[in-house]
């Protein structure tokens, strides 16, 4: 006993001296990866001053064969458990780090996330299988066999799992990004996970839709290659109007209201065209302008439209209605 005590400590003392000097290196670096090693090695790194401890005192004190094995096995158990349980965590924090370096918030990160955990953890398994003793080769087969039987009775699920993985990969589509599906419904990506993908529609309910469906889907993505998108507002007005002074008019209310309506963004200015052009009743123009993100055309097209208006009505410009002329021919014969 107090072989283990004096071995744990000194081996307690040099972790708090390792940990200390990792401490400073990682504050000197600045490195976000340091910090992850760092945090990841904490826990399990008592447990390998224990240990550590344990092996001493059992070479020390002389044990029984028999007990001895079990000791050294238990031991060894423990630190590929150990082991495998910081590789694992230090593999999921480096994961969630680069998702979030790359803006991709991804709650299925835990997709990534937990692949890779699933393989280190199988890993770690099988050569704690090995190093007591058990031959993996047989498990190995049976896990074949095994996982061909579940492949086929889980098709539509893998389908989905690998269509997840797909989605993550490709890219088509991130966690935040606005979509519209060919279906019709849309609205900002929430979680793309195991089996589905979660899109929240903008009066705030989910659509829940699995992967293979969503990689089969035509999907528009309002939020590639940027946000930023252009808004096209159709403006009506009478054949007497001059085409000169309605355009000068219309550039004008769009970049007044730049600074004054949320989401309505300066550069590229607003343009006017004369498109479509000679309407059955009017003289059809189109403001263009550019908002933020698809959601802010919502609001630059309320406070536009109302600019417009009022500036029509005070120039004097009329906006006409739909008109049809009817001509009725009648005979001079009874």
């Amino acid at each position: 006993m107090t072989v283990f005590a004096a071995v744990t400590s000194l081996a307690l003392g040099l972790r708090f001296l390792a940990l200390r000097a990792l401490h400073r290196w990682a504050s000197a670096t600045a490195a976000p990866v340091s910090h992850l090693v760092l945090q990841s090695l904490k826990t399990p790194s008592i447990i390998w001053c224990v240990l550590i401890g344990i092996d001493v005192a059992v070479d020390t004190v002389g044990l029984p064969a028999r007990h001895n094995a079990l000791v050294l096995n238990f031991v060894y158990s423990l630190m590929v458990l150990s082991v495998t349980v910081a590789l694992a965590n230090l593999a999921g924090a480096a994961l969630r780090y680069g998702f979030t370096q790359h803006n991709l918030a991804i709650p299925a990160a835990g997709l990534s996330v937990t692949i890779v955990t699933v393989v280190i953890w199988m890993v770690g398994g099988l050569v704690l299988l090995g190093g007591l003793g058990v031959s993996v080769t047989p498990i190995l087969t049976a896990l074949g066999v095994g996982g061909l039987a579940v492949a086929l009775a889980l098709q539509d699920t893998l389908s989905n799992f690998f269509a997840g993985i797909h989605l993550l990969i490709e890219k088509p589509i991130r966690v935040g990004d606005f979509v519209k599906l060919e279906t019709g419904q849309e609205g900002y990506v929430d979680d793309i996970g195991w089996r589905t993908t979660r899109i929240r529609m903008l009066p705030n309910n989910m659509v829940i839709i699995p992967n293979s469906k969503m990689t089969q889907s035509v999907v528009t993505n309002y939020s590639l290659p940027e946000p930023r998108m252009a808004l096209l507002i159709p403006i009506g007005v009478s054949y007497e109007a001059n085409p000169d002074h309605v355009e000068r008019l219309l550039i004008e209310e769009a970049t007044h209201a730049i600074g004054d309506t949320p989401g309505l963004l300066a550069e590229p200015a607003p343009m006017v065209r004369f498109i479509p052009g000679f309407g059955q009743s009017s003289l059809d123009f189109t403001l263009i302008c550019q908002v933020r993100e698809f959601t802010d055309q919502y609001l630059v097209q309320h406070e536009l439209r109302k600019r417009i208006l009022r500036r029509l009505k005070e120039e004097g410009i009329e906006i006409p209605f739909p008109q049809r002329t009817v001509h009725l021919k009648t005979s001079s014969q009874p």
